[in-house]
């Protein structure tokens, strides 16, 4: 097939996956996957979407299944790597396409330049860079902003590599490049503001262009520099972002009263000024040290004084504010507790500076501007709160601090707060002077000015814990504030009651909790404003999660609070809301426990509800099925109004089948575990639920622990019927993770394996035998859970017989050499064991093995005695009646008579030599295991003791 028909295939083929039809556009999308591989195809691809004349979504798709093919063939070890000839044709028809007219294809081909050049830049491909740079110095204004937007990728692509050998190589390219670009930058910014002054119809274009050029230095100036203030290059550029920025902002204005729709765009090339500082301090703080006055100033100029309010907007409000803080925050800049000690000369400059700036007066302005200007409510505020009350109580939280003014606003000033504690006090404690008395309901300014002060007071509430008696200002003014109930002052209510939340866990007496609940509780009442309600739920969470909480205190109030947030979380819509109060509602469950007993009917009987009308918010499923977990535990038992709903939920969550697995496995697993643990017996539905399980186990190791919690709590539950269905399955799986596992986790799985013999010993011992077998670990731990497994000896010694063959077999040498491989590892290494109870288990198995025939054991027989009398002398005490007992036995009597056993004793003292010891195995032996493991090992202990003397004679 020649090219050109190849290239016809491929061209109908993207105009039918171009197709809305999903019966046209399946079968492309198959064909063009089956050709991702062929020779040929890319070259094809990049011949169709250079050419200008086909329709623009096909040349779009063509550029896609390109870029996605880089990232697919383009390695040279990629499995259908694309041969190297192939490359240098692609990379050379890639280089040439300067002319593209559609933004979003030129966006899309840039991107796909920069990812070929990832892997063959600079040895492949050392012309892309020289060809970008001579393309930039184009005089066609297509081609000049084509090149600059490919070069734009290519440096940021360049950047993000960490390799040391990769950043050597970018320093290089930076100090080559850097004062082009630089120039190149300025003659674009000088000519849009000739053309701005002219009103000249090129201006967007030269404003594109450079923002083009600032984004690639600010990649340069932060990556491409070790220490940029070595460079006379880089600190020109830094020293200029100011004075552009001043410019830009003007010009903002300008256009602003034009109504010109470069408005955007020059916000645009004004935030990326901010974001070059705000970069620079964060990867190079010692060479930002002298940027630090002109950014301070800059910035308090422009936010905090009248002058610079005229020009500025919010997202540069915003990076102003980002730029104050970061310098606040910045590690490097904070001095030693004695500044004096202080080695780092660039941090004791800093701190200089930062001082020498930040005066009493300057602090005091920026304080009072905080909260008097930028924390009020605006009326968009107003607005949304009566709009959707919902969305407003939540948007104030949350990660949004770098992006959302107000959450900066409050970030800044805690900065400064804790930074300037001692001069900033006063000011605040004023300021709460000032607005402490009770204002009219009808002053909506007043109440605003009072909700900022009050909301700084919250914020601040660490650094005023010696400055205010919150005891007192709770129990007069914020209580009666909560009492007026006008429209107007659901802003002071919700604002008190957010600030005696944030005062809870600070400085609030405990004899005060009580009336902290009493207080509460009518802000959650239905007639009240849904803001207030969710602030009130989020206040009393904070309250019962205090380390002061006292159940006792909460009890009274525990009925009416859990029915009014029960009532709230039906009345709320969003999503997000109900996730809320439903956690406030399960962290009540889990701080009451049992006594939520009485008051949870309503809430079994609402959660399935809630479940079917949450199928689309995994996120709001993982909240009820923690709650479930809650509830679960408090109830103490599976009652069986909530016993049908709580399997399907299990079900759903542990199915890796289901896609919602993601989110809901975790708490899933916990609830299943909580379900089994508060089971009186084992269900039908109960056990078929454990068809979930094999998949989990292989799924991962981080939810492997509860995993082995829950099939321990099988096994307790139902043991024989249990191990029946499914013990096969989970020695297999657990015998197959042994050898990818480290210490605690074989640790882990060698108990689940005793488990299983303590709990079913008729069933399990058969089961085990394939992970019965020691595989060398040396780990005391592992050792001693390995040694455990001399359970089987004491289960059934034709099992245990069974291993040493299999392993005999396996290894090729005879049973007897493995017995004795066995036999010195279990007597060198029993040692190792401390626990007390697993001594007595290896000293009763060494004991059941002294009447084997076997000369594997008689040529140890110094051995067992040793370890036996060891494991006795650690278990044997004292009682208040001077018998010796066996401190792990608990029967209904402690320990056999002193009669009786003065009479075994006796017995065998009187017989002589190997008779002596053989009616002792049978004394030993023939007791049934139930009913005097003591006694057998104390009469044993004493024969020992005369066996060593007499034993040969």
């Amino acid at each position: 097939m020649d090219m050109t028909t190849a290239q016809s295939m491929v061209l109908e083929t993207l105009q039918r996956a171009a197709n809305q039809n999903a019966e046209i556009l399946k079968p492309a999308e198959l064909k063009l996957k089956e050709w991702e591989t062929e020779p040929g195809f890319y070259s094809i691809l990049l011949n169709i979407f250079s050419n200008h004349s086909i329709d623009v979504n096909v040349r779009w798709l063509a550029v896609l299944y390109f870029k996605n093919g880089v990232d697919r063939y383009w390695r040279k070890t990629a499995p259908n790597a694309l041969s190297e000839a192939e490359k240098v044709t692609l990379r050379q028809g890639l280089v040439s396409n300067f002319q593209e007219p559609i933004n979003q294809i030129a966006t899309q081909l840039a991107v796909l330049i920069s990812k070929v050049e990832r892997f063959d830049c600079p040895r492949e491909w050392p012309e892309l860079v020289p060809t970008l740079l001579t393309a930039v110095k184009s005089e066609d204004r297509l081609i000049q902003h084509r090149a600059l937007l490919m070069l734009h990728h290519v440096i940021k692509t360049l950047s993000s590599k960490r390799l040391a050998g990769d950043r050597r190589l970018f320093q290089e390219l930076t100090s080559n490049v850097f004062s082009f670009v630089l120039n190149l930058w300025n003659s674009h910014v000088e000519n849009f503001l000739a053309q701005m002054n002219a009103n000249n119809n090129e201006m967007g274009a030269t404003l594109e262009k450079a923002l083009l050029a600032l984004r690639i230095l600010r990649k340069l100036a932060v990556h491409g520099f070790k220490k940029p203030h070595e460079s006379a290059d880089a600190v020109h550029f830094l020293n200029m972002v100011f004075d552009r920025a001043k410019t830009m902002l003007e010009c903002r204005k300008s256009l602003r009263s034009r109504g010109s729709n470069l408005v955007e765009l020059t916000e645009k090339f004004i935030i990326h000024l901010t974001k070059v500082l705000i970069a620079v301090l964060e990867h190079h703080p010692f060479s930002y040290v002298e940027l630090i006055q002109p950014s301070l100033e800059f910035a308090v100029f422009y936010v905090f004084t009248p002058s610079g309010e005229t020009v500025i907007f919010e997202r540069f409000i915003i990076q102003c504010l980002n730029l104050i803080k970061g310098i606040l925050l910045c590690a490097e800049y904070k001095p030693a507790k004695v500044v004096e000690e202080t080695k780092e000369p660039g941090t004791l400059r800093a701190h200089q500076i930062k001082m020498s700036f930040f005066t009493s007066d300057t602090l005091t302005e920026m304080c009072r501007k905080l909260v008097t200007h930028y924390f009020l409510l605006t009326r968009d505020d107003l607005e949304l709160w009566d709009s959707d009350p919902e969305s407003f109580a939540t948007d104030e939280g949350g990660e949004s601090w770098k992006y959302s003014l107000r959450s900066r606003d409050m970030n800044l000033f805690l900065a400064l707060f804790h930074e300037f504690r001692v001069t900033l006090s006063p000011v605040l404690l004023e300021m709460i002077k000032n607005n402490h008395a009770l204002v009219s309901p009808s002053d909506l300014s007043a109440i605003l000015r009072k909700d900022a002060v009050y909301n700084a007071v919250g914020l601040a509430a660490f650094d005023l814990y010696d400055e205010v008696n919150f005891d007192q200002w709770f129990s007069t003014t914020l209580t009666q504030e909560l009492k007026v109930k006008d429209n107007n002052y659901r802003v002071i209510r919700r604002r008190v009651v957010w600030l005696i939340g944030q005062w809870t866990g600070v400085k609030l007496s405990p004899e005060l909790r009580p009336a902290l609940y009493a207080t509460t509780l009518p802000l959650l009442q239905g007639d009240e404003d849904m803001a207030v309600r969710l602030t009130a739920s989020n206040t009393l969470k904070l309250a019962i999660d205090d380390f002061e909480f006292n159940t006792d205190q909460f009890l009274p109030f525990l009925e009416p609070s859990f029915s009014l947030l029960f009532t709230l979380l039906k009345e709320a819509h969003e999503c997000d809301t109900k996730m809320h109060v439903l956690y406030v509602l399960s962290f009540i469950v889990e701080r009451v426990g049992f006594a939520i007993r009485p008051y949870s009917g309503s809430l079994i009987q609402y959660l399935p509800l809630l479940w079917e009308e949450s199928a689309e918010h995994n996120m709001l499923r993982c909240a009820i099925v923690s709650t479930l977990v809650h509830l679960v535990k408090a109830l103490g038992t599976v009652s069986e109004t909530l016993g049908p709903f709580l399997l399907p939920v299990i079900q759903l969550s542990t199915d890796v089948q289901q896609e919602c697995h993601v989110y809901l496995l975790e708490d899933g697993l916990e609830l299943w575990l909580a379900v089994l643990e508060n089971s009186s017996s084992m269900s039908r539905d109960l056990l078929q639920l454990f068809r979930n399980m094999p998949p989990l186990l292989e799924y991962s190791s981080e939810n492997l622990r509860t995993c082995f919690y829950i099939i321990q709590a099988n096994i307790l539950l139902s043991p024989e019927e249990f191990l029946n269905i499914y013990g096969q399955m989970i020695i297999s799986s657990c015998n197959s993770m042994l050898s990818d596992m480290r210490s605690e986790g074989i640790v882990m799985t060698m108990r689940l394996v005793e488990m299983c013999l303590r709990a079913g010993p008729n069933v399990a011992t058969e089961l085990v035998k394939p992970i019965a077998i020691y595989r060398g670990e040396e780990y005391p731990m592992v050792m001693s859970m390995y040694l455990s497994m001399a359970r089987i000896l004491l289960c059934s010694r034709d099992v245990f017989s069974q291993v040493v063959a299999k392993v005999a077999q396996m290894i090729g040498e005879t049973q007897e050499a493995v017995l004795n491989k066995m036999l010195d590892v279990w007597l060198d290494k029993m040692a190792l064991v401390t626990q007390l109870e697993r001594r007595k288990l290896l000293g009763l198995a060494l004991a059941s093995l002294l009447t084997a025939q076997s000369n594997s054991v008689l040529e140890r027989f110094c051995g067992f005695l040793l370890n036996i009398t060891e494991a006795l002398n650690d278990i044997i005490k004292t009682d208040d009646m001077g018998v010796l007992i066996d401190s792990l036995l608990l029967t209904e009597h402690s320990s056999p008579g002193q009669d009786d056993a003065c009479w075994i004793m006796k017995q065998n003292m009187t017989i002589a030599g190997e008779e002596a010891w053989k009616h002792l195995q049978f004394q030993i032996l023939s007791t049934p295991l139930s009913s005097g493991i003591t006694f057998k090992l104390r009469c044993l202990s004493c024969r020992i003791r005369w066996g060593r003397r007499n034993l040969n004679s």
